[in-house]
């Protein structure tokens, strides 16, 4: 096997303040990897601003134009952790024979990727970082994500348990993910259904080194529905049945009442009635409001609108 040309895909948004940290961290590995034989001498950093509000396309462009080995490429505007992943993968498949995505902010171990090209070297397409603790979590974190691999499991999704966004994928693997046309993007559910050779390697994920999370609780949640509605119908199987013992229930009930009303033994009770009523429309509320995600999620798919838009390349500014 030829030596690999790597590109690792890095997306950014409002990273000014641990930018100018980890940019140094992420060069040194590709110089150590180049190096050691591992891959070519003109792999890159790609960078991918993901619509920016702070100095973050600035300094990334300053990066590009002192050193070779960075690039960037800037959306036209703020698209979501996974539009950005995505642009800089699809922007690199043509340019490179490998690809490594992981954050910007220093947390996942860097030195992880001299395992996963090791393993692309040995034959696998795909090399899926996976934490091998979350001792930097709080407990209410921990248990949530956790809980969330293990729901989506259940829910027969395909994904690899405490796995994120810090990944190999070969250039011909990218290639095929392509074809992949979904606006509404899981990454760590879409990427196993494209098959190949695959394996993990662990690491220990640390705190981040400077500035603040960009992913409070409300968009870890709107990330968890779109994994689960984006891989799996079985929410809409699970009203089905439930629409089934709740039916089957009420029939058993009004064949109670019948036979009540029947015998002379009828009680008016306002309290038992207002309590199915209530139960009963709650029910009927939520399982509304499930078929109502998945339907806005056909809505988006079919208008088909760009999942990201390019504005700049630091490349072409060089031209």
């Amino acid at each position: 096997m030829k030596t690999p040309r790597l590109f690792i895909v890095i997306p950014c948004y409002n990273e000014q303040e641990v930018l100018p940290i980890t940019a140094p961290l992420f060069r040194q590995k590709l110089l150590d990897l180049a190096a050691a034989g591992k891959i070519t001498e003109d792999s890159r950093v790609l960078f991918v601003n993901d619509g920016s509000r702070d100095r973050t396309w600035e300094i990334i462009r300053m990066l590009a134009k002192d050193d070779e080995h960075y690039i960037g490429i800037s959306q036209s505007r703020n698209r979501g952790h996974q539009n950005a992943v995505l642009a800089g993968l699809m922007e690199a498949r043509d340019k490179c024979d490998i690809t490594i995505s992981i954050d910007c902010d220093g947390q996942d171990d860097i030195n992880a990727m001299d395992k996963m090209v090791d393993a692309y070297l040995d034959g696998c397409e795909v090399v899926y970082g996976v934490r091998s603790s979350r001792e930097t979590d709080t407990f209410f974190k921990r248990f949530t994500a956790e809980g969330f691999y293990k729901f989506l499991a259940m829910m027969g999704a395909e994904v690899v348990f405490n796995h994120a966004d810090y990944r190999l994928i070969s250039a011909r693997v990218l290639k095929e993910f392509a074809n992949f046309k979904e606006v509404n993007l899981y990454l760590r559910g879409m990427v196993p259904l494209v098959g190949f050779k695959s394996t993990s390697v662990s690491y220990s994920r640390a705190e981040r080194i400077a500035g603040e999370s960009h992913y409070p609780l409300k968009k870890m949640l709107a990330l968890a529905v779109d994994g689960v509605t984006s891989l799996s119908v079985k929410p809409l199987r699970m009203i089905f049945g439930l629409g089934l013992i709740i039916a089957a229930v009420s029939f058993i009930f009004c064949i109670w009442a019948l036979i009540t009303a029947l015998c002379g033994k009828a009680v008016a009770g306002w309290a038992s009635m207002t309590c199915i009523i209530c139960f009963v429309s709650g029910v009927q509320l939520i399982c509304l409001g499930i078929i109502a995600e998945y339907i806005g999620k056909i809505y988006m798919e079919t208008k088909q609108r760009p999942r990201y838009i390019i504005s700049e390349r630091t490349w072409e500014e060089e031209q």
